[in-house]
């Protein structure tokens, strides 16, 4: 608009008044100002006013060779693998990796989910990409995954903490106490886990557990807990005697089994099985040789007349 108003006030249509005497205006058209300061410079080189700088001409070439590559690259999809190429050799190349947190989480397992080969460049390297893939693996619960220049990676884990074995048929598991299986049975320090068998087992097991964690001396000989038709318990030792436990009044089944077995011993006699399913006593099943040595015992008892009897 000013443009305009200054060739009413002219009244010639002549053109504008550029810098140095340059002009702007051609006619009715009126170049815009973001556009003079380039002209400017291309008219001074035009008349011999500014000289381009040496090798200007081959800077420019590269540039612009340089440029249609990258850009080729980007279209191709090869941008990010030139870019891990050129400051993988020029000092960001990946050479220390330092694991901390792992137990069970082995450090090649790991590795492998780095996806690393020789030229892994740390400024291209997807940490968020490698954390996902780490916390793929059976043992690991969160991963961090951290970036330390110019070539170090810093990976830490948190495992999950394993809590029982779940025997299902023939396939051993080790679970967490929320009943999410880990991994496969594979021994080692898994060993000392509790064994624990049956439908409802990893549902219900932390709650038994808990109560039996009151009489360290009785749980350190169970062998096993089997849960029996989702409803109660059955306790394995580690001599063969089988405990049943009763589906209601669990506690008191459990502290009265405690007591007998500190002060009378019982779960060192030769018995099978002490089945405390009634409530107002104890069956007790003996042993096959613990049964016959009893019936024979019975049968040497001297025969006592009854008082009045005829001789």
């Amino acid at each position: 608009m000013s443009a305009l108003r200054l060739r009413q006030g002219n009244g010639t249509g002549a053109a504008l008044p550029g810098l140095r005497g340059r002009s702007f205006s051609f006619g009715h058209f009126v170049l815009p100002r973001w556009l003079r300061r380039p002209v400017r410079v291309i008219g001074r080189l035009g008349e011999g006013d500014l000289v381009a700088p040496p090798y200007s001409a081959s800077i420019l070439s590269a540039v612009l060779i340089g440029s249609s590559l990258l850009y080729g690259g980007y279209l191709g999809g090869h941008l990010d693998a030139f870019v891990q190429g050129v400051t993988a050799r020029t000092g960001f190349a990946v050479d220390q990796i330092k694991v901390a947190g792992n137990r069970e989480t082995s450090e090649i397992d790991v590795l492998d989910k780095l996806e690393l080969d020789g030229w892994t460049s740390l400024i291209g390297f997807d940490a968020d990409a490698a954390r996902k893939r780490i916390e793929t693996l059976p043992w690991v619960e969160a991963a961090a995954v951290r970036k330390v220049y110019p070539h170090e990676l810093q990976v830490q884990i948190d495992e999950r903490k394993p809590f029982a074995i779940l025997q299902q048929g023939s396939t051993l598991s080790v679970i967490e106490k929320s009943g999410r299986v880990i991994a496969p049975y594979a021994g080692g320090r898994e060993a000392q886990l509790p064994l624990i068998i049956g439908d409802g087992a990893p549902q219900t097991a932390p709650g038994l557990l808990a109560r039996l964690g009151q009489y360290p001396e009785l749980t350190a000989k169970v062998k096993g807990y089997i849960r029996v038709g989702d409803r109660r318990w059955d306790l394995r030792f580690e001599n063969g005697i089988t405990v049943k436990l009763p589906e209601e009044g669990e506690d008191q089944a459990i502290a009265d089994l405690a007591r007998m077995d500190s002060d009378d011993g019982l779960l060192t006699r030769d018995i099978l099985a002490v089945d405390m399913r009634i409530g107002d006593r104890i069956a007790i099943q003996l042993s096959p040789d613990a049964d016959k040595a009893r019936q024979a015992m019975l049968k040497q008892k001297p025969f006592k007349r009854r008082s009045g009897a005829n001789t």
